[in-house]
């Protein structure tokens, strides 16, 4: 079995820090960000530029060529609405280290991102969604043939293709999480690779609750095949049970130092 994918989640425009360093082009506060994430072992590192629509190509190639210059070519999720930038990012992508990420499709307006990955031999996360929550698990799945198909179609390995049930906030929405949970089952039975949010799940909670129910989730979803998720991997308790789940499921070797690998 492959090791649990971690996709840190840290170097976002929604931070006000990372906001006007990207602004800026001011290397620091995003090379700080990125060394926190793999320090605390983060396979991937997800880029959201946001939305991006005046300088997306040329913030994307600065970003990326930012990233893994300064750490050893280092496997990114490129993420932003601007389908532009995402090329341009691959365009100046060292994959000595991995296939580059496109965040994300759906099988709504972004399904066009699943030609975009599949043109340039990229990994896709494609949402089990159209607009907004699926109603249930026969909405996810339709959504999923649907993007496996396209996928399929222009080329891609489904083994390219990562499919996000959409994890779902418990605050309001706390009768949903099963379906989650039962979702990334029937898409591991499907021999399908998945991830997701976590951290939505614990969004709204108090600071010292958030990482207690983060990590009884990604131990419950691993449990049923869960092979990836977008992480604070600056969360020590989740990146432990993490760990300790890829050592209880033969994913890892054990030693006496296997969380500090």
């Amino acid at each position: 079995m492959a090791k649990f994918i971690t996709i840190g989640e840290r170097i976002h425009c929604i931070s006000p820090v990372i906001r006007e360093a990207m602004n800026t082009q001011n290397p620091e506060p995003i090379l700080k960000r990125a060394k926190e994430q793999i320090d605390a072992g983060a396979t991937y590192l997800d880029v959201n530029i946001g939305p991006a629509e005046s300088n997306g190509v040329e913030l994307m190639q600065w970003a990326v060529k930012l990233l893994q210059e300064n750490f050893d070519n280092v496997p990114l999720a490129l993420d932003t609405a601007n389908r532009k930038a995402i090329e341009a990012g691959i365009q100046v992508y060292n994959r000595a280290k991995g296939k580059p990420i496109v965040n994300s499709a759906d099988a709504g307006d972004r399904i066009e991102n699943i030609d975009l990955a599949a043109a340039n031999d990229a990994i896709v996360i494609a949402l089990c969604s159209k607009a907004g929550v699926p109603a249930d698990n026969d909405e996810r799945m339709a959504y999923c043939q649907e993007l496996l198909e396209r996928g399929m179609e222009h080329g891609m390995e489904p083994t390219d293709m990562l499919f996000d049930p959409l994890f779902l906030v418990i605050k309001g929405m706390q009768d949903k999480q099963m379906d989650v949970l039962e979702a990334i089952k029937m898409l591991t039975d499907m021999g399908l690779r998945t991830t997701g949010g976590l951290s939505n799940v614990s969004n709204g909670m108090p600071k010292h609750i958030r990482p207690i129910m983060d990590s009884a989730m990604v131990a419950m979803a691993m449990m049923n095949g869960l092979s990836s998720a977008i992480v604070n991997p600056c969360d020590l308790r989740l990146m432990e049970t993490i760990k300790s789940f890829d050592i209880i499921k033969d994913n890892d070797l054990y030693a006496d130092s296997y969380l500090e690998i």
